[in-house]
């Protein structure tokens, strides 16, 4: 009667153990799923063409070779006239990463003051790599 007994529970408890499975494999797709497409989401607002100060400037567009998050950024970000390239960068967490000369930099929202510059304060819609390197829409 107990090995009866036993290898009821154990049959159960096997059975029980694959359905916890079985239903996650089914739930539907978790929060993670939706993080991971919202920064694109976000930054593919910014597509498109800003301003920067002494004629900088920075043009987004999206790579759609690379798929969703990728994006091509021509910019002239200083004076020098080797300071105009173009780099590829990827969406993160409300912002675009990319690789320039000084490493890893971060494009981010902003508005004319996050910029740190005095002719950029009155604009709202910008977007900032590093303090004193700023692009904003008109």
């Amino acid at each position: 009667m107990k090995k009866a007994l036993l290898a009821l529970i154990a049959t159960m408890l096997i059975s029980g153990c694959s359905n916890s499975n079985t239903s996650a494999s089914n739930a539907p797709a978790s929060d993670t799923t939706t993080e991971q497409n919202q920064p694109h989401q976000v930054t593919d607002q910014w597509v498109g063409r800003r301003t920067g100060v002494e004629g900088l400037f920075l043009e987004i567009s999206k790579d759609d070779s690379a798929g969703p998050g990728h994006y091509l950024l021509h910019m002239r970000y200083g004076l020098d006239a080797d300071q105009i390239d173009t780099f590829e960068g990827q969406a993160s967490a409300e912002s675009i990463r990319f690789n320039r000369e000084g490493g890893q930099q971060l494009l981010r929202a902003g508005d004319g003051e996050a910029t740190g510059m005095k002719w950029l304060l009155e604009k709202e819609d910008c977007l900032v790599v590093a303090t004193g390197e700023g692009y904003c829409r008109d």
